[in-house]
């Protein structure tokens, strides 16, 4: 079989085509020679010149016939039931031809003989070809790793004959949970149900399941997926209809399961009037651009017909990257969109000056920010100044030139926070409510939401990296959670949020329920096609190493300060109901901060976050000296009747 197949490889294209033609030839022929023999019920020979014109422009016809048709372009590895009807078309072309050349050459010809002759023509003809056809599929399919397939409906349907013709996988079975589907087949492949799983595993020797479940809701594929988990199994999933019609994806690009099919819930449908009201025709602003919030809030803008995008990023790289994204964008000509990079940092006061100066800005998305909670423990004054001045500087500038609309990005650590990262984004948040309580012109608002799959410092990517290493898998606690959403969804529920702002809102997300960071390890272990290894387990392939939590970390994160909020128009945001900080308490936060040179110590920073009505928590107790220093500072700042509260 692999002899075969080699030598069909390495045969030149027009070789085969010649010998397919002679082959014909002679095919014609001995049909020919067939159909007189069984008509007249003894071998006949063509010895008359008539007959052999007969055969001769029978022969021409036919092959022209069956080049026009292109039945020497098939290649025979994946010739189809298209090329089966050319075939039978060109070989009834051919019957046509010899009843026209018997009559103009004036031959012997019994008028049954062109019917015998069409069916031995297709079976010297059509015959041989799918032989030689089937013979290399077979051999393909032997070379496979076999595959059993969860769910026999269309996409399984077409996932099967895709794979058929691939010599990479060899699927032997299905599975569906439809009982009216058990016992029948699907492109020769048989329909069984779950519980025969173990079975065909050992029978057929595999351990790996392909999904196709087309649009099966994200619910029923998060419990497809707890089923499979029970068995050792790899599971692995195709693109969905919408990916292959759009050309992004095609049905045998087999990948892992989405990690978001874990989460059960399937994201919420977009209201379009809000996803343009901010955007359409206006000028957009978004800092962080090259962040995994920033440059998906950029992608959906620019599809939203936005008048400019202006993408602020301090990180080259990432800038470069996102314009690279863009630019299919820009070659619409029905809606030509003007994308603009700016190449530095939020938290310089000049430069983003500059940037509105020089840009009528109407809306403004607040993404920048560094984030990485146990990078910014060490580093707490950095942090803290490039969080909060980027936002203060940002929204000053949005004031004096008076955009529209600015939207801060902010984070469920802002709740009653523990480490600088969610200090600082409660501080941004305490400062835009603050300056949109002293302007009219601008409305302020802040969105706040837990974890982003697939994110830059987010655990799924590292825990798929210590996976493939061998393990082990590294969480701080066995009882931590987070929250999580996908990317997409997260921005389509920032911009409409932003649209539904009146002033200084904060909105909170729907997250739904909290993940175990623990409980999610696991689950990627075992759709790995891996097994845990612990003590239940010893001779497991990955285990979990806990290893305590780091500094400023959280068991459990929030998203409200106050159990106090009210829904919106959308269903999966809500509007918290919070206490606001006064201008002068900000201002004189921010002057603080402002102070900052590097040299102050971690003890000193948490003092002073302290000292803050941002309900910061730290094990860390505050300094007299840092006391007596942030007393000093409100008392210059706040009214005399503030200062004696």
């Amino acid at each position: 079989m692999d002899l075969l197949q080699t030598q069909l490889a390495q045969t030149p294209r027009a070789l085969k085509r010649g010998v397919s033609v002679l082959y014909d030839v002679l095919a014609i022929a001995t049909a020919l020679y067939i159909a007189f023999a069984i008509r007249l019920g003894e071998s006949y020979h063509f010895s008359l010149a008539a007959d052999l014109y007969t055969y001769a422009l029978t022969t021409i016809i036919s092959v022209a016939s069956f080049i026009r048709l292109g039945l020497y372009r098939a290649v025979l590895r994946y010739m189809t039931y298209q090329a089966i009807y050319t075939v039978v078309l060109g070989i009834v072309i051919s019957a046509v031809a010899l009843i026209a050349s018997s009559f103009f050459t004036d031959s012997f010809m019994p008028r049954s003989v062109p019917v015998i002759y069409v069916f031995a023509a297709l079976l010297l003809v059509g015959f041989p070809r799918l032989i030689i056809r089937n013979l290399v599929q077979i051999s393909d399919v032997m070379q496979g790793e076999k595959v059993i397939i969860y769910g026999a409906g269309v996409s399984g349907s077409q996932l099967a004959a895709a794979l058929q013709l691939s010599p990479d996988y060899q699927p032997v079975a299905f599975i569906d949970d439809n009982k009216k589907l058990h016992n029948s087949s699907v492109r020769g492949l048989n329909i069984f149900s779950f519980a025969s799983l173990p079975k065909l595993m050992e029978r057929y020797q595999t351990d790996k399941v392909l999904l196709a479940l087309g649009r099966t809701p994200r619910a029923k594929r998060h419990e497809v997926v707890k089923m499979l988990e029970t068995m050792p199994v790899q599971i692995q999933t195709v693109p969905n209809m919408a990916e292959l019609l759009s050309g992004r994806a095609n049905l045998n690009d087999i990948k892992d399961i989405e990690i978001e099919d874990l989460l059960g819930r399937d994201p919420s449908l977009p209201d379009y009037k809000l996803m343009a009201a901010n955007i359409k025709g206006k000028t957009v602003l978004v800092t962080g651009a090259g962040g995994s919030i920033g440059s998906e809030l950029c992608q959906q803008i620019a599809q939203l017909q936005p008048k400019a995008l202006l993408m602020l990023e301090q990180n080259e790289y990432n800038l470069y990257r996102i314009n690279e994204e863009l630019r299919e964008y820009k070659l619409d000509e029905e809606h030509p969109l003007l994308v603009k990079t700016i190449l530095g940092s939020a938290a310089d006061e000049q430069l983003i000056a500059r940037v509105f100066r020089k840009n009528a800005v109407d809306t403004v998305y607040h993404a920048a920010a560094y984030k990485h909670v146990p990078m910014l423990e060490d580093n707490k004054a950095e942090g803290l100044r490039n969080n909060v001045l980027s936002t203060w500087y940002t929204a000053k500038a949005a004031v004096e030139y008076r955009v529209d609309s600015f939207v801060l990005i902010s984070s469920d650590k802002a709740v009653r926070p523990t480490n600088i990262m969610g200090a600082s984004k409660r501080i941004a948040e305490l400062i835009l409510q603050a300056m949109d309580a002293k302007q009219q012109h601008t409305r302020f608002c802040m969105v706040r939401f837990g974890n982003v799959l697939g994110s830059s410092g987010s655990v799924v990517p590292h825990f798929k990296e210590q996976i493939a290493s061998g393990g082990p898998i590294t969480v701080t606690h066995p009882d931590i959670t987070r929250y999580f959403m996908v990317t997409s969804e997260a921005v389509q529920l920032v911009i409409q949020a932003g649209a539904m702002g009146s002033g200084g809102d904060v909105f909170v997300l729907d997250m739904g329920e909290p993940v175990r960071i623990s409980d999610l390890a696991k689950e990627m272990i075992l759709l790995s096609g891996l097994q845990l290894k612990d003590e239940h387990n010893p001779d497991g392939d990955v285990e979990i190493h806990y290893t305590g939590l780091r500094a400023g970390e959280k068991l459990y994160e929030e998203l409200l300060v106050k159990e106090e909020c009210e829904r919106t128009r959308h269903p999966r945001i809500m509007r918290s109901c919070e206490e606001a900080m006064s201008w002068d308490e900000v201002n004189a936060f921010i002057n603080t901060v402002k102070e900052l040179d590097g040299s102050e110590s971690n003890e000193d920073i948490a003092s002073l976050l302290q000292a803050s009505a941002i309900h910061f928590q730290t094990q860390q107790p505050l300094t007299p000296q840092f006391r007596r220093t942030i007393q000093a500072i409100c008392e210059d700042s706040l009214p005399a009747a503030q200062a004696g509260s």
